[in-house]
């Protein structure tokens, strides 16, 4: 790289206008705009934003839940589609990189669901779709695993950008597979996680995985949450107390910017709502990686090795034929 990028980055911590894609597409739109309005040049926002969690597989048995999983698919979207278009528009309207998640459906089976995230381009380019490769616990009732041919890193004018989804920023290899492509922006988007275990602090993870990764990598990572809003609460929740006291438990999300030396840019922000501001510049990567370049020096390539299989995976030929028609991915 001869030049360093400096720029504002953005992370949305908010809740999804839950299961209507239309207007929580609309929402990040306005989020976008306010974003760049304010000087910002990478927009984060949450995992699954578009149009929200299933919630229901921590708090329902899988026969309970399984009429809100066809309620998600039937709100879910396309990629491309109209959705996307919106989407692409504000980023080109505003001259900001946009990364966002939303629940896509396959085109290839009626009824799967991937965890997907969008990088979107200044000018509007989707510069990449990355399907989740393992869906967390109780969320294998929802997502089908997607494959290596979405975990990429992507030449943007914020620098090389790479991104995971929740859990995915725990799998060493899936992060190394995107530190050997020369990342210096990593942005890992999450939900607010009240209902997991008791003793499992959902910030102090989130924040400890964040601040790995970048001390790991001597990159700067953005990490975008969601909330849970009185709306998700109902519709999930309903007239059970005992889900209704797990989707209240405190400290279960958090968002911020945190440098290469795996300390927070700015404060995050807890549990509220808003929009975290913090300054990125790429010059500071340089300095770390004379102690700590796990991509270069200090590294034993002739006694470690990753192979990352980036194919994409789709379903086998019938008959000794691809397979095509309306569904065809």
């Amino acid at each position: 790289m001869d030049e360093f990028p400096r720029f504002t980055a953005a992370a949305v911590q908010t809740a999804p206008e839950y299961l209507d894609a239309a207007k929580t597409v609309q929402k990040a739109v306005s989020l976008i705009r306010e974003a760049a309005a304010n000087g910002a040049s990478l927009v984060a926002f949450p995992e699954v934003f578009v149009p929200g969690y299933p919630y229901w597989n921590w708090t329902m048995n899988p026969v309970a839940g399984s009429p809100w999983y066809e309620r998600l698919y039937r709100a879910a979207i396309d990629v491309p589609g109209p959705h996307v278009d919106t989407l692409r528009a504000a980023a080109a309207a505003t001259g900001t990189t946009v990364v966002i998640g939303v629940n896509e459906r396959g085109k290839h089976s009626l009824g799967v669901l991937y965890n997907t995230v969008l990088v979107i381009g200044p000018d509007g380019t989707v510069l990449g779709a990355h399907r989740k490769l393992v869906p967390t616990w109780a969320e294998k009732l929802t997502w089908t695993g997607g494959d290596g041919s979405s975990l990429r890193v992507h030449r943007t004018p914020v620098g090389p950008l790479g991104v995971l989804a929740c859990g995915e920023n725990t799998n060493t290899l899936a992060r190394f597979a995107l530190l050997a492509q020369g990342e210096l922006v990593h942005v890992a988007n999450y939900i607010a996680l009240p209902v997991a275990p008791a003793d499992y602090d959902m910030a102090e993870a989130i924040a400890i995985r964040t601040a790995a990764h970048a001390f790991e990598g001597k990159l700067f990572s953005v990490v975008s949450c969601s909330t849970i809003s009185p709306a998700i609460v109902d519709a999930v929740a309903g007239d059970d107390p005992v889900a209704r006291e797990l989707l209240a438990r405190p400290r279960s999300a958090l968002s911020g910017i945190f440098g290469p030396d795996g300390r927070p840019v700015v404060q995050p922000l807890i549990d509220d709502e808003g929009v975290v501001y913090g300054e990125i510049d790429l010059a500071r990567c340089i300095q770390p990686k004379q102690m700590h370049d796990i991509i270069g020096h200090y590294n034993r390539f002739d006694v470690f090795s990753l192979h990352v299989n980036g194919a994409r995976v789709t379903p086998g030929p019938v008959g000794g034929r691809p397979l095509t028609g309306p569904w065809q991915d």
